[in-house]
């Protein structure tokens, strides 16, 4: 069967496209290529159109033909003649810019560079002539033109994110930690809804107050929020707000409430005198300075830690309203001073928690050194009293 299928087979030679290809033909592949009449490429025209008979089969005599257009597709009956040509010229159509001559050229494109857009020094030329053309018509004043009235300010809007005291009026108010000559009064922004709702200060998860305060050795031992009562009389440290009513975040509060809350913390700070008036934020202290100075901070001029402004001062001769209605003159007194820590609101990210720590360490050494020096002085008094006994 292998030699009969060799037998059948023939290779066949032709030029396609200028490359000689080899390919096998078999007897069936012949006669069913017969049938179809199809037409591959070059292939078929290659060879003689006349195959009759079984002797043309194996195709073993035949010469492969150049390839050409000669076939069935004439391509040269869709070739594009031009007008000007006849349909019997044969030469392909050419350009008029190739085939006129160079010199007439190069004077058209001179001649049309010449009529055409002005060249670069013309334009620069061109352009301070423009420019004094401009300025002579801003300086002409108009003519027979109405005057026109100043557009009213626009008032300051508040902001998207406040919230009226209406929206939480529901929830309490927190109670102020407070005593006489503490060492350390803590000035927060207001409270929040969950300090608000337990009615301790600082009292969300997420808060680091009571954490910083341990951590940076202004209580010996670690509190928690439901001891923020008791923080006065154990560690002489107190805590207060310059905003009274609760509110979810700081955006929900407005500066004219901040602006109003100083002038109660100064009183806080002449009537109970703690040593240190801590603010815990920026934005406490932008309002103490914006309602002391009429201005805001300029840029560069804020710095956390000690201030050189005091808190509280009570001029000499100053008179003071007591609780009874009466004025009575205070001794003068020099006002707390004034230190300023980094919020501690967890939602306060702008500050990395390392910088928390250590801001408020440099106000934790400060209150070890000095409780330590009460402590003497209390030891001090006392041992004179036991001498004096």
């Amino acid at each position: 069967m292998e030699m009969q299928e060799k037998s059948q087979v023939k290779n066949c030679c032709y030029n396609h496209y200028g490359y000689t290809v080899e390919v096998m033909i078999t007897r069936s592949f012949q006669r069913k290529f017969r049938q179809s009449r199809l037409i591959y490429g070059n292939w078929y025209t290659s060879y003689p159109t006349a195959m009759e008979g079984e002797e043309r089969g194996m195709l073993e005599d035949d010469v492969p033909r150049e390839s050409s257009f000669e076939g069935r597709l004439q391509l040269k009956n869709f070739m594009f003649m031009g007008a000007s040509q006849d349909a019997s010229s044969t030469s392909p159509r050419r350009s008029q810019r190739l085939s006129a001559p160079q010199s007439a050229v190069s004077s058209q494109r001179s001649a049309s560079t010449t009529l055409g857009s002005p060249s670069k020094s013309q334009k620069r030329k061109a352009q301070p002539e423009a420019v004094e053309a401009d300025t002579n018509a801003l300086s002409r004043k108009p003519r027979n033109r109405k005057a026109t009235t100043p557009s009213p300010k626009k008032r300051a809007r508040p902001s998207s994110s406040y919230a009226p005291p209406s929206t939480y009026a529901h929830l309490p108010t927190l109670p102020d930690a407070i005593a006489p000559h503490m060492l350390i009064l803590t000035i927060g922004l207001n409270p929040g809804l969950q300090t608000a709702r337990t009615g301790h200060a600082y009292a969300h998860p997420s808060n680091l107050y009571w954490k910083l305060l341990y951590s940076s050795g202004i209580t010996p031992v670690p509190c928690k929020a439901a001891e923020d009562q008791t923080m006065p009389a154990r560690f002489a440290i107190g805590h207060t707000n310059i905003v009274a009513r609760p509110s979810r975040n700081g955006a929900e509060l407005s500066k004219g409430e901040m602006d109003d809350g100083v002038a109660t913390l100064e009183e806080k700070c002449r009537g109970w005198r703690p040593e240190v008036a801590c603010i815990v934020g920026k934005s406490i202290w932008e309002s103490v300075f914006r309602v002391r100075h009429g201005r805001a901070l300029a840029k560069g001029e804020f710095k956390y830690g000690w201030q050189e402004e005091r808190m509280g001062v009570v001029e000499k001769g100053a008179k003071v309203k007591g609780e009874d209605g009466e004025e009575a003159e205070q001794e003068p007194w020099e006002g707390s001073r004034v230190f300023v820590a980094t919020s501690t609101s967890g939602l306060a990210a702008t500050v990395r928690p390392e910088e928390k720590e250590r801001i408020w360490k440099i106000l934790g050494d400060w209150c070890v050194k000095r409780r330590k020096e009460r402590e003497d002085a209390t030891k001090g008094e006392a041992a004179k009293d036991e001498d004096g006994d």
